[in-house]
C-alpha cells in the first residue's frame, strides 16, 4: 500500500485512453485502487483552463497522473512543430496548476527521454538535462516537456509540494498509435511488416540507415514502474539523491538496454512472419544516433524492468491483430 495515499483515494489519470494512461489505469486497478477518475476528451478538454479548474474543484482528486499529451514520431514532431509545443504547454500547465490550486497531494508528470541533449552521455543520467543542444526534429515537444519538469520542480521548491516527474523511454504496447507516418518507430514498423506479410511483399523499406540505437519499453512495464514510484518515492528521498542535489526532481524510467533500428526491424519481421528483404533508406532522417536512459536511480529505488523486447512485441502484435486497426 502507498505510504502517501490510501487505496480509496481519488486518483485522476489524465490521458487514460492513451498508451501509457490506459496502462496506468489497469495497473492501479490491479493494485486495488478503488476510486480512479478518468475523463474522455469529449467530457473534458484539457486545453481549456476554465474547464480543467472546474473539474478539479468538483472532483477534488488527491492524486494525479499527467499522461495526457500530443505525441508522435519523428515525422509528426518535425512537421507539426507549433502544434506540439502549443498543445502540450496548454495541457500540462492547466493540469499542474489546477493540482496546485486544489492542493492535490501527489502529482506525477510524465515527460519523455527526448528532453536530453542530442549529444548527451550514454546512457543518459537525469543530471545531464539542459547540458547541451536538443535534437532539432523534436525540439518543440522536448521544450514543452522541460517546461513541465521545471514547473513541477518549482512547485516543490516554492510550496513544498510532493510532486515529481517521470521520464519514460520509447514506449509501445496496446492502444498505441499505429499511423504509418505520425506514429513512433516501433508501432509504425509493426504495422508496416504486418501489412507487407499479408500482401506477400518481397521487401519492406525502413527509414534511415538502421544504425541508430533506441531503448524500447512495454507500456505495462512502464506503468508498473510509475506506480511503484507513486507509492514509495518520498520528497526527502528525492531531495537527498544525486538528482535532487543537482536541482531536479525527475526519474528516468526505462529498461537499461537498447537495440539498433536494424535489430528492431529484424525482431518485428520475425514476429510477424515476414520472409522478404529489409531495405533501409538512408535519405530519410536517423534522428539522434543513440538514446539510452541511465536507470541506476530507478533501480536504487527498488524497481527493474521485467518485460523483454521480444515478449513485448509479441504481446503488442497479439493486441494489434485482435482489434484489426484500419
Amino acid at each position: 500500500m502507498s505510504a502517501f495515499l490510501s487505496k480509496s483515494a481519488r486518483i485522476f489519470v489524465a490521458g487514460d485512453r492513451g498508451l501509457v494512461g490506459s496502462a496506468l489505469v489497469e495497473r492501479l486497478q490491479k493494485a486495488e485502487y478503488t476510486n480512479i477518475l478518468t475523463r474522455t476528451r469529449q467530457d473534458l478538454d484539457l486545453s481549456d483552463e476554465a474547464a480543467v479548474r472546474k473539474f478539479f474543484a468538483d472532483a477534488r482528486p488527491e492524486g494525479v497522473f499527467i499522461a495526457a499529451a500530443k505525441v508522435g514520431g519523428i515525422h509528426a514532431n518535425n512537421v507539426y512543430r507549433a502544434d506540439f509545443i502549443h498543445e502540450n504547454l496548454l495541457i500540462q500547465n492547466n493540469l499542474i496548476w489546477a493540482s496546485h490550486l486544489n492542493k492535490v497531494q501527489r502529482v506525477v508528470f510524465l515527460g519523455s527521454s527526448c528532453i536530453y541533449p542530442r549529444e548527451a552521455p550514454q546512457p543518459m543520467p537525469e543530471t545531464c538535462l539542459l547540458s547541451g543542444p536538443l535534437e532539432y526534429t523534436n525540439r518543440p515537444y522536448a521544450l514543452a516537456k522541460i517546461a513541465g519538469i521545471e514547473l513541477i520542480d518549482s512547485l516543490r521548491k516554492q510550496y513544498g509540494h510532493d510532486y515529481f516527474s517521470a521520464m519514460p523511454t520509447n514506449l509501445y504496447g496496446p492502444r498505441d498509435n499505429f499511423h504509418p507516418e505520425n506514429s513512433h518507430v516501433l508501432p509504425a514498423l509493426l504495422r508496416k511488416f504486418v501489412e507487407a506479410t499479408q500482401r506477400g511483399d518481397k521487401t519492406v523499406c525502413v527509414w534511415g540507415s538502421g544504425n541508430p540505437r533506441r531503448e524500447f519499453m512495454y507500456s505495462e512495464d512502464c506503468a508498473d514502474a510509475i506506480v511503484h514510484l507513486f507509492e514509495t518515492l518520498s520528497k526527502e528521498q528525492l531531495d537527498k539523491s544525486e538528482v535532487g542535489k543537482a536541482g531536479w526532481s525527475h526519474v528516468n524510467v526505462g529498461t537499461g538496454t537498447d537495440v539498433s533500428i536494424r535489430e528492431l526491424a529484424e525482431a518485428i519481421a520475425a514476429a510477424t512472419g515476414f520472409k522478404g528483404e529489409i531495405v533501409f533508406d538512408p535519405s530519410k532522417p536517423d534522428g539522434t544516433m543513440r538514446k539510452l536512459l541511465d536507470v541506476s536511480f530507478l533501480r536504487e529505488l527498488g524497481w527493474k524492468s521485467k518485460v523483454t523486447l521480444n515478449e513485448g512485441v509479441r504481446k503488442t502484435l497479439d493486441w494489434y491483430d485482435s482489434v484489426k486497426i484500419n
